[in-house]
């Protein structure tokens, strides 16, 4: 009951046929001739990257987008925070109630 039981491989039901290789053509390096003279100097490398150009518009937009964000992260902290404040409180008024309820039963 507890021992594991390794499955069994199953017998095959069709036959297996292999992958279907193609031939590749091999095409051979075309030789360079080394130059005898010095090679002028290369040019300035191009900028691998695309510079980024803000436009007004587009400013705009990036600080509508990240004041939205910050209100929307802010209301939720504020509403977390303000959901352990509640429930503390409601806690300690049950914890009030609990106790006065205690006291009343030993004095009597």
């Amino acid at each position: 009951m507890f021992r594991p039981q390794i499955p069994t491989m199953p017998t095959p039901t069709g036959a297996v046929t292999p992958p279907v290789v193609e031939p590749t053509t091999v095409i051979p390096a075309t030789q360079t001739p080394t130059p005898t003279a010095p090679a002028p100097a290369p040019a300035a490398p191009a900028p691998s990257r695309p510079v980024v150009q803000l436009t007004p518009g587009t400013v705009l937009a990036l600080v509508g987008g990240g004041t939205a964000v910050i209100l929307v992260v802010g209301a939720v902290l504020v509403s977390m925070l303000l959901a352990v404040a509640i429930t503390g409180a409601s806690v300690a008024m049950c914890a009030l109630v609990v106790r006065s309820i205690l006291t009343s039963d030993t004095r009597r």
